[in-house]
């Protein structure tokens, strides 16, 4: 693949929810930083001009930032363009065309439902606007494998894979980051970081509040595919890749891939699904909706590091608190040579994803006293992520210059429904769990880990 960077950023979609509060302020940071200098075409059906869409970038700036430096966002005031059309009218397409002017190698952004996805690049080969240019589409990619493998192909049909760059803005945060680095730069973790050592693997995805007046949506996608089989499942293959060969991207992509051919396709009885108390009476979902909007998930990696050990995933609104968190739990010692150890208090390495961001280890002391009795303390870093790069800042940059370590492989964006194909669209209606609880109690009755969840620190 050629690491050309893109000489210009076109945006489908820009006037749009997604693009006034991530994109634009993304743009904004880049600018800021010197790392964006390529004009910028907004595309979208509204009658909008370019002074409009300069407004809609401007106000997504402040309610994200809270203030506007007016010198940054002047440089990107001067990069914005804009061209109003019907994406199933080849006439706006033509216009785009004209608009790139002497441009010869965009990055066509899609922010736009899945369902205009194969419009747009039918467009963009029509225009000759797909000539040496790359593509960018948001998740979600599909709602199943059959859909997923649809979009593959519609986006074939005009892209080589090597050009098409599947968003998870999950894997631009700095926190998710500094989990992969942390495993492959430190030796201590190797010797230990198998099947003869861990326990189990706990990915906590909590949420305290509800579905925030997207009802509609939400009742149309669920926890599973809103989180799990994409969020989730990607943190999941940085804890249980392998090392990668090189540092080219294909070569982390590669592992990736190689952990989830080997994931155990999921049954019912590796889930439990909930619905919290009130969800029915939100705006949008259908009467008696099945939709679940907590789910807890066991899988197994079936590969001579991983064989035996479960991984948990649990993921869902209206719980306790709101916080991602991993916990990786090492077995306790093989004898109690001191005082009796319990399998809860065994050794752990937590990784908090967000919003707070650390890195702790739980391990054990001696309480001060006569008797050789011991606590389980937690050493523990945290950061501030003051300095960090943005999700999109990260994503969006990548793209441009066609790296793409950080994306989805369309192997990788098939294998992962084919996990979770069994258990999408269960239409038994999911136990209710009262908000503010950790899920349906008596459904979790003896699902999780030997010995039981770690629940995220209340935040």
């Amino acid at each position: 693949m050629s690491e050309e960077r893109s000489d210009a950023l076109v945006l489908f979609g820009a006037t749009g929810d997604l693009a006034h509060k991530k994109i634009f302020p993304a743009l904004y940071k880049m600018v800021e930083n010197g790392a964006l200098k390529e004009p910028v075409i907004g595309v979208a059906f509204d009658q909008w001009d370019v002074k409009k869409l300069q407004e809609r970038a401007r106000d997504g700036i402040k309610n994200t930032f809270g203030k506007v430096d007016d010198k940054v966002f002047s440089k990107l005031a001067a990069l914005l363009r804009y061209v109003s059309g019907d994406y199933r009218d080849q006439a706006t397409f033509g216009k785009l065309k004209e608009a790139l002017g002497d441009y010869k190698r965009p990055l066509h952004y899609l922010a736009v439902p899945p369902s205009m996805f194969e419009v747009v690049v039918q467009g963009l080969e029509q225009s000759g606007a797909s000539v040496g240019a790359r593509l960018m589409v948001e998740k979600p990619f599909g709602r199943d494998l059959q859909s997923a493998r649809w979009l593959n192909r519609v986006l074939h049909m005009v892209f080589d894979e090597d050009r098409i760059f599947r968003i998870d803005h999950f894997l631009g945060k700095e926190a998710i980051q500094n989990l992969l680095y942390f495993r492959f730069a430190n030796s201590f973790l190797e010797p230990v970081w198998n099947r003869n050592y861990i326990a189990d693997v706990q990915i906590n995805m909590a949420e305290n509040f509800g579905v925030q007046g997207r009802g509609h949506f939400y009742d149309e996608v669920g926890c599973i595919r809103d989180v799990i089989e994409n969020h989730l499942l990607n943190i999941m293959l940085l804890l249980a890749m392998e090392p990668p060969n090189g540092r080219s991207s294909q070569d982390m992509i590669d592992e990736k891939v190689q952990v989830l051919r080997s994931i155990r396709t999921l049954s019912k009885a590796d889930v439990v699904r909930g619905q919290f108390k009130g969800y029915l009476a939100e705006p949008g979902v259908a009467p008696n909706s099945p939709v679940e909007t907590f789910a807890a998930v066991r899988l197994f990696v079936d590969t001579w590091r991983w064989q035996g050990v479960p991984f948990f995933i649990r993921a869902g609104k209206c719980l306790p608190t709101t916080s991602t968190e991993v916990v990786v739990r090492f077995r306790k010692p093989p004898l109690d040579v001191f005082d009796p150890i319990d399998g809860a208090e065994s050794n752990y390495i937590r990784f908090g994803v967000g919003p707070d961001l650390s890195i702790g280890i739980g391990a054990r002391r001696k309480k001060p006293g006569d008797e050789m009795t011991g606590e389980q303390v937690e050493l523990l870093a945290l950061d501030s992520g003051k300095d960090d790069m943005p999700p999109y800042v990260r994503l969006i940059g990548d793209a441009m210059n066609g790296n793409s370590q950080l994306f989805t492989r369309q192997d990788a964006s098939e294998i992962a429904w084919r996990i979770v194909g069994p258990v999408l669209d269960d239409k038994t209606p999911p136990p209710v769990y009262d908000p503010g609880t950790w899920g349906p109690a008596d459904a979790m009755k003896g699902f999780g880990p030997v010995n039981g969840w770690v629940n995220p620190k209340a935040k």
